[in-house]
């Protein structure tokens, strides 16, 4: 009896986790109101660090190399930009749309020491970045 009375808690709390968290991410891809052109959302990234730097690479599906940004400053690296709505979308009945647009933007900080920033490819919806230390290895 008492193992039938656990079952049902742990589902019922299975299932109250995932109704949250289905609302975190609704929330999280939620367009930003007002006037201010505050971002959206922030790509996920992967960051490696390696002899002498660090590579990241930033997933952007369908953002345009005209459309992001990137800088240095104090200790970070910010990647900003937008993606757009896809064209025929406004016209079109919406079935799925997971892939967030709008303004983005993703500021990751960086190992101690000075950076260079190196020159940077968007190809295939991936922004790859390479980082080479500024500081001489002793």
């Amino acid at each position: 009896m008492w193992r039938d009375e656990l079952n049902g808690w742990m589902w019922e709390e299975a299932q109250r986790l995932l109704e949250h968290a289905e609302r975190l991410q609704r929330r999280f891809f939620q367009p930003a109101v007002g006037s201010a052109p505050m971002p959206c959302w922030a790509p996920p990234v992967d960051v490696v660090e390696v002899s002498g730097g660090v590579i990241i690479q930033v997933a952007l599906p369908g953002v345009p190399s005209d459309a992001v940004q990137v800088h240095l400053e104090a200790g970070e690296l910010c990647i900003r930009g937008e993606r757009p709505l896809p064209a025929g979308v406004r016209q079109g009945r919406i079935h799925r749309l997971e892939i967030p647009f709008g303004r983005f933007e993703r500021c990751i900080g960086l190992p101690p020491g000075s950076w260079i920033l190196r020159p940077i490819e968007l190809r295939d919806g991936c922004l790859s970045i390479r980082l080479m230390s500024a500081t001489p290895v002793v």
